[in-house]
């Protein structure tokens, strides 16, 4: 930007252009202070970038300085004097004397603090404006061509990336910047002991396998209707709603939680929340919704109740929702409660924007490409539940496949790992011969036995198959599932290594 740009207000032909907001005399100041002492930029709170001065001069003085310290090199005017002799805009001021003149009364060290965030403060009000400017001439476009809904849906990104502080920074992250960032992932995996660096199921089995939950990701959980799905999936969000309580409290170098949104399409937010109470009080949910509940019940289901009355978990049970207006509340509940894991259930509940002409397989596409993006453009893991193809049930072999995925190809490909639930016990159970009697024949009891010995070794016992994960290796994660309060958890193993995993 600069100075001579000029905002009209659309429709007053003779009102008075509005100069954007800037103060270059605080931006003077301010590098003022940090060329007399670069520890101003080490003791800065706001992130302070070459982007958010109005001056282009400034910008390139400050970039100078930035990259001088990176070197652990002295930023003062003596250092910046070579690199600026040539500069037409600097010549315009007085030369290489201007850098001097910046030093001079150093009245900027009193307040460069408050100078910075006076800078960056009128950074956002002039990408504000920009955005402003950009919604009034959409909004201008009457051609057949334009959605209103699609407009609101990118006015909400772009006035969200303004009240992140995003849109006035570089698009390109450096290397040097994604290293740290990795190095970090890795420091946070070897201090958790169990490999985890991203955020935590609260299931030991999963995270060892996965690492956790890593931002920017895809994660699909695809399953039978009646394999526990939801079940899984409250599980994870309850765990790690919990994590980041307990971070709250005790406190700790690294957070493997986060606040968590669930989407729920299917079912409302009390009966989640009466899922979750059941599985927390380890009460059946049957009794629970039926009131058939024992004094020493309903004491568990009070304690549970007081435990969880903070638990930073937003439950949405909006029917219907478009896959824009899903990209909308989420990013809401980001700016209101800093969320750090979204799940949906479930995908194919979800609706595209209208425009695939009723052709459902590019409605998903649309639908899982909107999930990937939200997940890049929050930064957090995004968990979706989708139904599988009836495909599996007319197999001998009813352990689901990629292939599986319903209706589009797209959510393989947009996803980042792909898990499916498989419960043996539940197939078994669907195969149960009658129960003997004094009248049954001896081959028919035979035949019983084999059954309810079968039975006993897959009850409670489930599998998630990881089929895709793009930065990892695939393979199957045993997990005890406890029917009765619809609850996952770890299974007792000794040896890891037979499940592809220390």
């Amino acid at each position: 930007m600069s100075e001579t740009d000029l905002i009209v207000r659309p429709g007053a032909e003779t009102a008075k252009a509005t100069a954007l907001p800037s103060n270059i005399e605080a931006e003077a100041a301010f590098l003022g202070a940090v060329l007399i002492d670069n520890r101003v930029i080490e003791e800065l709170r706001t992130p302070l970038r070459p982007e958010h001065f109005f001056e282009s001069l400034h910008q390139r003085i400050y970039e100078r300085v930035l990259k001088l310290l990176e070197r652990n090199a002295t930023a003062s005017p003596v250092t910046l004097k070579p690199y600026f002799e040539a500069d037409d805009a600097l010549r315009e001021l007085g030369g290489t004397t201007y850098l001097a003149q910046l030093t001079q009364d150093g009245l900027g060290l009193l307040a460069a603090g408050e100078l910075a965030q006076q800078i960056y403060d009128l950074a956002l009000l002039r990408e504000l404006v920009s955005v402003g400017r950009g919604l009034v001439e959409g909004a201008l476009d009457t051609s057949d061509e334009v959605s209103p809904m699609d407009r609101i849906s990118e006015a909400e990104a772009q006035l969200y990336k303004v009240a992140d502080g995003a849109a006035t920074g570089n698009e390109a992250e450096s290397f040097r910047s994604a290293a740290m960032t990795a190095i970090r992932m890795a420091e946070a995996a070897m201090n958790s002991g169990g490999g985890l660096s991203g955020k935590t199921t609260g299931l030991d089995v999963i995270d060892r396998k996965t690492s956790g939950l890593h931002n920017s990701d895809l994660i699909i959980l695809a399953g039978r209707p009646g394999m526990g799905k939801t079940s899984l999936a409250t599980n994870i969000a309850f765990n790690c709603a919990e994590e980041h309580l307990r971070w709250q409290r005790d406190g700790g170098e690294f957070n493997y939680g986060a606040p968590v949104a669930f989407f729920s399409l299917e079912m409302s937010a009390d009966q989640l929340a009466t899922r979750i109470l059941a599985e927390q009080a380890e009460i059946s949910s049957e009794s629970l919704r039926s009131g058939k509940l024992t004094r020493e019940e309903f004491q568990k289901l009070s304690f549970a109740s007081q435990q969880l009355a903070e638990l930073p978990l937003y439950i949405d049970d909006t029917p219907a929702l478009t896959i824009a207006a899903l990209r909308t509340r989420a990013r809401r509940l980001k700016r209101r409660h800093d969320i750090g894991l979204i799940v949906v259930d479930y995908l194919q509940l979800l609706q595209g924007s209208g425009r695939a002409n009723d052709n459902r397989v590019n409605e998903i596409s649309e639908i899982s490409r909107g999930l990937k993006t939200l997940a890049k453009e929050l930064a957090v893991p995004v968990i979706a539940l989708s139904q599988l193809s009836r495909a599996v049930e007319q197999r001998e072999d009813k352990r689901p496949q990629l292939s599986d995925l319903r209706e589009s190809g797209s959510i393989e490909q947009d996803a980042d790992m792909v898990w499916f639930i498989y419960r043996g016990d539940y197939y078994h159970e669907a195969s149960r011969p009658d129960m003997p009697t004094e009248n049954t024949s001896a081959e028919a009891t035979e035949k019983y036995r084999i059954w309810e010995e079968r039975y006993l070794e897959l009850k409670n016992k489930a599998t998630l198959i990881v089929a895709k994960q793009r930065h990892g290796s695939t393979g199957n994660v045993p997990l005890h599932f406890q029917s009765e309060i619809t609850k996952f958890t770890s299974p007792n193993i000794r040896d890891y290594s037979d499940y592809g995993f220390e």
